[in-house]
Formats: structure tokens, sequence, C-alpha cells
């Protein structure tokens, strides 16, 4: 059984910075890609940055120069930089693991991030 597990949530100002974490455990035999994807109330999920096994990264513009996305391989996981954060950027933030056949997708639980004064 695999599982996707985030952290490094929470709340903060505008303006500050969270670095949230994302590590995947049990059988994997291989991972394509891993990527972080946020929901906000009333709206549709949506991928904020994706990394590939290749280092190859890929970012929706609204985050570009502020948030960096990173992995370690070893480890399977994957981390998300937040800088210059916005209120617009508050949402429940998902990891996605991406992994050939028998693994496929896996969600991670998400978890909060709140940006408010």
């Amino acid at each position: 059984q695999v599982q996707v597990v985030e952290s490094g949530g929470g709340l903060v100002q505008p303006g500050g910075s969270l670095r949230l974490s994302c590590t995947a455990s049990g059988t994997i035999f291989s991972i394509w890609a891993m990527g972080w994807y946020r929901q906000a109330p009333g709206k549709q999920r949506e991928l904020v940055a994706r990394i590939t096994r290749d280092g190859s990264t890929n970012y929706r513009d609204s985050v570009k120069g502020r948030f960096t996305i990173s992995k370690n391989n070893a480890l399977k996981a994957t981390y998300l930089q937040m800088n210059g954060l916005k209120p617009e950027d508050t949402g429940v933030y998902y990891c996605k693991v991406e992994s050939p056949p028998p693994n496929g997708e896996r969600w991670g639980q998400g978890t909060q991030v709140t940006v408010s004064s």
C-alpha cells in the first residue's frame, strides 16, 4: 500500500514564507513525477508546480518567481518553498505522486495553507 503524506502548512501573513514537504512510502517501483496542487474554497483543484524524475519543472504563472519545487529521489520526497505569499495562495495543498502501473497516481490528504493578516 502506497501512502502520501504532506506537512508544513499553516497560517502566515502576506509576504511570509512556508515550506511544504511530501513523502511517499510503501512499495513504489518507480516515480515519474511529483506535484503540488491546491484547492481554494468553492474552486477546482489546480496545479501549482510539478517536477519530473529528471528534474524538469513547471509552475502555474501566478506562482512563478515566488515558489520553488524540489525533490529527493532517494527519500521519495518533494518540497515546495513558498515565498512572498499572497492571500490568493490560500487553500488546501495536495501532493500527487505519479508512477507506472501498478502504483498509478496517488494523492495525499492535503495540508491547509492560510495567508491572512
